[in-house]
């Protein structure tokens, strides 16, 4: 057999092992098709150098630099909406390209506006570059209104080869591994839940995890499925990681039968989600009818922890000893993580519910924007997530606007230098611009020494073949095809060699100039790579981690206020002395908003090149800490939206004493937030006081007891309420040493401040 046989599926597994599904390749395949065709187009058979180019620039826009995924009506309609909006950016950019003052900022001010709208929806973050480049190109090549016509047309041409080319040319089979990944999580967790391997369940979430942080934008979009599942990757690591990992109370001896009943239900509804999740069609009965059947068991067991506990308790007048009260929080312990667990399955099922219903909608429904009962709109949510990162600490904002300046910046230089190809100082801006000043700087060496390899290369073919546009028509698939390879299989630096050769053979087809060409190409990108450098220096030094501290630490102090907000409803609820509280719903959308900048700074720190001086597991731990503390305010919210019972006694005792552990928990959380983030010393982890324990349940039976003696079901919510306090303090252990290691490496702390 010949080596090159041979070699074959060495080749192919090489591939197969850097670009996964071989996504890279299919958009580099269509490209290398697709941009050549309506290159040739442009010259040869229209003859109009201006639409040609707009026409291959376009088809590398829309091919190579973006690929959406999902159905294939929803992958064609996102590009349709590319296709317009990027010929509304090839009017707009035409038209102000005449005043380099003007053209520079309404460079910055779409570039703001694309960067920023990433925020809102998977779809769009994905098509930022394609979405420049379309400003760009125009804007930088200065032309008079007259051009604009021939400028649309080539990006038309390009749009509706895009089209067709995603639609027959190697279509990519719709893919959603969020979905696939959530679907293993839920049936792996339900299976532990019935006495299955813990491992397996911790593999299938950490497999959910990976993949939803394996982008650097949130993978869900503005319509209503996505906007439901995605919710099911925190309630998840919830629920395995913290919720059925909770060690049980020390005194906690005996297995309850009604708990074991409440697990078996909790199984049976993450098994009849993930089925619907699996198939949205089918009907939602089994679902409804397996959270119908959890919710008695649940309502059932309240009513038993009640008769539990012990009659010293509701005794009139008796204190409690200390070993009285420890059997009271004992005796109710098995419940209370019961309720947890209920409360986040029930949480999980409604998204799925909504998920599928939002699929089951006819076509003129999802036309109409009609959305399922109890889900806000697409317009709603676009203002809450964009509401989310108006706020100086947003790693999204801060890019954002580093972006716009540097892209205004590099539009307004290449003007007034008046170097030959000003969009080639742009794209070299636009290349390199990373998160901070460093890795900006190592982006600038990899993209000159990938310039000037592509030189070397354009040069050496121009030198072997001249101008000969024959074979250079031969080689420009070839090109497009590498370059659309490279990055994701080599490196960047291979990505600009070979971009340079693909615009070397464009231009010299264009109008052939020889080598020269590859040398104006090395100028405007290092002018371009200075301008993002300076930028990266001015706007961002500090890198993601100093901003992953500040997005912990917002986050940790809002959920922790978001807790103690939902705490005070609830004693509100129960107490009619006390003026009743509102419900949270300030702090809990100061903490959504939170976890939100908190989740997108995340996905900066790890994109970020270099070593990490924190192991990415005790990151991970801080990060999922927030889940904890947060969706534990949810589950007090949900414990006391019934209306508590009308038991006699003024409850003032056990409103006191809940209050006041409650305050403590929440002051350590402000504590550890400040002493992420270096402004000041990190807090040692609460000690449990069985005390404190001892003074609630006695006032709790002093207050809350009916005519027969025994504790209501509002005693065992406020003791249930404690319970998700005492858990926020438990979390702190888990903690303290990530926290003291990022500390003491000083991962988090911007590096100004001075070390405590």
């Amino acid at each position: 057999m010949p080596a090159t046989l041979r070699s074959f599926p060495l080749a192919v597994k090489w591939l197969r092992e850097r670009d996964r599904g071989l996504a890279a390749l299919r958009r580099a395949a269509r490209t290398a098709l697709v941009m050549p065709a309506m290159f040739a187009l442009g010259t040869e058979v229209i003859g109009n150098p201006a639409l040609a180019t707009f026409a291959a620039f376009g088809s590398f826009a829309m091919l190579l630099l973006v690929d959406f995924t999902g159905p294939m009506r929803a992958r064609l309609r996102a590009q349709a909406a590319l296709a317009v909006t990027g010929a509304v950016f090839v009017c707009l950019g035409t038209l102000v390209s005449q005043s380099a003052w003007l053209a520079a900022v309404a460079m910055a001010l779409v570039a703001f506006g694309v960067l920023f709208a990433g925020v809102v929806s998977s779809v769009l973050a994905g098509a930022t570059t394609s979405l420049l480049l379309a400003f760009i190109l125009p804007v930088s090549l200065s032309a008079p209104v007259s051009s604009i016509p021939d400028r649309v047309a080539g990006w038309g041409l390009a749009s509706g080869a895009a089209l067709l080319a995603v639609a027959l040319l190697w279509p990519a089979p719709a893919r959603d591994p969020l979905r696939s990944a959530a679907i293993a999580g839920c049936r792996a967790v339900a299976a532990r839940l019935r006495g299955g391997g813990r491992a397996a369940a911790d593999e299938a979430v950490e497999a959910l995890h990976a993949t939803f942080f394996a982008t650097p934008y949130r993978p869900t979009g503005l319509s209503t499925a996505a906007r439901a599942g995605v919710r099911l990757v925190d309630e998840l690591r919830w629920l395995n990681t913290i919720v059925l990992e909770a060690p049980p109370h020390p005194r906690a001896t005996t297995v309850d039968p009604g708990v074991l009943a409440v697990e078996s239900a909790a199984a049976l509804v993450l098994e009849r989600g993930a089925d619907l999740l699996d198939a949205p069609e089918r009907s939602p009965d089994e679902l409804h009818a397996a959270l119908d059947d959890l919710r008695a068991r649940l309502s059932e067991l309240e009513r038993e922890a009640a008769l539990r506990l012990p009659v010293s308790a509701v005794g009139d007048g008796e204190v409690l000893v200390e070993q009285a009260a420890s059997d009271a929080i004992s005796s109710l312990d098995p419940s209370f993580r019961a309720q947890v667990l209920s409360f986040v399955v029930w949480q999980i099922a409604t998204n799925i519910d909504f998920a599928a219903a939002a699929e089951r909608r006819s076509w003129l429904a999802q036309l109409l924007g009609r959305q399922p009962a109890g889900l806000p709109g697409p317009l709603s949510a676009a203002h809450e997530r964009a509401g989310s990162h108006v706020e100086r600490h947003s790693v999204w904002l801060q890019n954002s606007i580093r972006g716009a300046v540097g892209l205004g910046l590099a539009v307004l230089i290449a003007n007034l230098s008046g170097v030959q190809h000003a969009f080639w100082v742009v794209l070299g801006t636009l290349a390199v611009l990373r998160s901070n000043a460093l890795s900006t700087g190592q982006n600038v060496l990899r993209g000159l020494l990938g310039t000037v390899i592509g030189f070397a290369i354009g040069a050496a073919i121009v030198e072997l073949i001249g101008t000969d546009t024959t074979i250079l028509w031969l080689l420009l698939p070839l090109a497009v095809l590498f370059a659309g390879l490279a990055p994701a299989t080599i490196s960047f630096a291979a990505g600009q060699a070979a971009f340079t050769v693909t615009l070397f053979i464009l231009f010299n087809i264009l109008a052939p100039e020889g080598w020269q060409i590859g040398l104006v190409r090395i100028e405007d990108v290092a002018l371009g790579s200075a301008v993002s450098l300076a930028v990266g220096l001015l706007f961002w030094p500090r890198g993601a981690g100093a901003a992953l501290g500040e997005a912990l630490a917002d986050a940790y102090a809002d959920s922790a206020s978001y807790l103690a907000a939902a705490v005070r409803f609830g004693i509100g609820r129960c107490d009619s002395v006390v003026p009743p509280a509102p419900p949270a719903a300030d702090e809990a959308v100061r903490a959504a908003a939170a976890a939100r900048r908190l989740d997108d700074t995340f996905r900066g720190y790890l994109a970020e090149r270099g070593e990490k001086p924190v192991p990415l597991a005790e990151v991970t731990s801080l990060v999922t800490g927030v889940i904890g503390l947060r969706l534990a305010g949810d589950a007090v919210l949900d414990l006391w939206q019934q209306q508590a019972d009308e038991a006699g006694g003024d409850r003032a005792a056990a409103c006191r004493e809940l209050l006041s552990s409650t305050e403590q928990m929440a002051g350590w959380y402000r504590d550890f937030a400040a002493g992420l983030t270096g402004r000041g010393d990190l807090p040692e982890p609460l000690t449990h006081d069985e005390r404190a324990d001892q003074r609630l349940v006695d006032a709790v039976g002093h207050d809350l007891r009916g005519e027969d003696g025994q504790a209501t079901a509002t005693a065992v919510r406020m003791i249930w309420t404690g319970d998700h306090v005492d858990a926020a303090r438990r979390l702190q252990e888990m903690l303290a040493e990530p926290a003291r290691t990022a500390v003491r490496e000083r991962a988090l702390a911007p590096r100004a401040l001075p070390r405590r």
